[in-house]
């Protein structure tokens, strides 16, 4: 379910649903079922102003450094991604990620730095570029404005779900969209991005703004989500702006227009982020956790992602067991600055809510009522630290059996 904000329309068509935007999704056989498509590309005919940010993880995938150059030397009209092989660790990663660009350029015929690159899978394995480049020529063929629907099932990994969001916003009088469109389901713990992100929009942002307010908005959406603690090494997030909808160029960042984009950028975002973190590998249940009157923002989220990432709370969420001792205990290790004793905890659900403990100290509950609350597939953790004004948001998931089995043979 999609959380709505005042001022903002669910629009169909992810990627593609901002003016002028196309994608393609085909199988090229990177991977081995042959109805899974598994490589995509989104495609701009307008040069478009760019922004991203990156895993902080020491060992990245080589499509990173190659983005990182592209976007430095001007604007970017498509990005092609592969699924099945991350290119990360291998000597000729660098080359290979540069000759996809090269190869998709020559059939857009635009210039190879107008082109971003991102590949997602295990890591560790050379990537063949032959099949790539097979498919180019089907994989611009295939360009339509309705293409968003194989290019987000062409980066899946092991989601079981594709994950696609838009909007439709006014900017200066003109009528603007923003989508997006994501993959990530384990190993997912990101610090500056998640798994892989693509975000498209027809306004028209001055590029300090347009890279100002994604690492704005990142750091209160993808950067609370967790699913196993684990940060990938090839987590981007890339967002283009093809100024389509003829808004005036938004250049001051403290006008109206840029928070209205900023809001617009986090209701795609935010959603995107809850998708991923209830598509957990194994996940039975989306978690949320909310933490207000923290001494700050900061320690807020420091207390909201210590919670969610807690595998001893995990997996009491995942047995339906109100044991509030591990929420407390996530809560007095997080390095954050915080009176024990005026912690209050509530569980809620569309079942219901519970008061599990207030002042530090547990309260009488009913387990039958707990357990109730607890059943439903979608749960808030309701945390009170004191009486100041910080707050944030976390998401994650529960931990079940099954997280093991995908991950025990995930290579093999």
């Amino acid at each position: 379910m999609m959380i709505a904000f005042k001022g903002f329309e669910f629009v169909e068509g992810g990627v593609c649903a901002p003016e002028g935007f196309q994608a393609s999704g085909v199988h090229c056989g990177l991977r081995r079922n042959r109805n899974k498509p598994d490589l995509a590309l989104i495609y701009s005919p307008v040069p478009c102003k760019a922004a991203a940010v990156y895993t902080q993880n020491k060992v990245k995938g080589a499509p990173l450094q190659v983005t990182k150059e592209h976007l430095a030397a001007g604007d970017i009209q498509a990005v092609i991604v592969n699924s099945g092989n991350a290119n990360t660790c291998n000597p000729d990663g660098e080359e290979k990620a540069r000759a996809m660009c090269g190869l998709i350029a020559r059939e857009l015929e635009i210039p190879e730095t107008a082109v971003a690159v991102a590949s997602t899978g295990v890591i560790g394995e050379v990537l063949p570029l032959e099949p790539i480049e097979s498919a180019c020529p089907q994989l611009k063929k295939e360009l339509s404005p309705e293409g968003n629907d194989q290019a987000a099932l062409a980066i899946m990994t092991t989601d079981t779900v594709k994950k696609e969001v838009a909007v439709t916003f006014q900017l200066g009088g003109k009528t603007c969209r923003l989508g997006g469109m994501a993959k990530g389901s384990g190993m997912i713990h990101p610090n500056m991005a998640t798994m892989l992100c693509f975000l498209t929009t027809d306004a028209a942002l001055e590029p300090r703004l347009l890279q100002l307010a994604l690492s704005a908005v990142t750091g209160d959406t993808f950067n609370m989500v967790s699913v196993d603690g684990d940060t990938s090494t090839n987590d981007m997030v890339l967002l283009m702006a093809s100024g389509q909808a003829g808004n005036p160029v938004i250049r001051n960042p403290a006008s109206e227009d840029y928070k209205t984009f900023q809001d617009a950028l986090y209701a795609v975002m935010m959603n995107l982020s809850r998708e991923i973190a209830r598509d957990g590998e194994g996940a039975s249940k989306l978690l949320e956790c909310m933490v207000s009157g923290a001494a700050d923002e900061a320690s807020a989220k420091v207390v909201a992602k210590s919670v969610i990432t807690s595998s001893l709370f995990k997996s009491a969420m995942f047995g339906e067991d109100a044991n509030w001792g591990r929420i407390l205990c996530a809560v007095g290790y997080a390095q954050a600055e915080l009176d024990p004793e005026q912690v209050e905890v509530t569980l809620k659900s569309q079942n219901g809510k519970v008061l599990v403990c207030r002042k530090g100290r547990g309260v009488p509950f009913s387990e039958e009522v707990a357990k109730e609350v607890l059943r439903a597939g979608e749960i808030q953790i309701l945390i009170r630290l004191g009486d100041g004004e910080g707050k944030a948001v976390a998401w994650g998931c529960d931990l079940t059996y099954d997280y093991v089995k995908i991950n025990g043979s995930y290579r093999t």
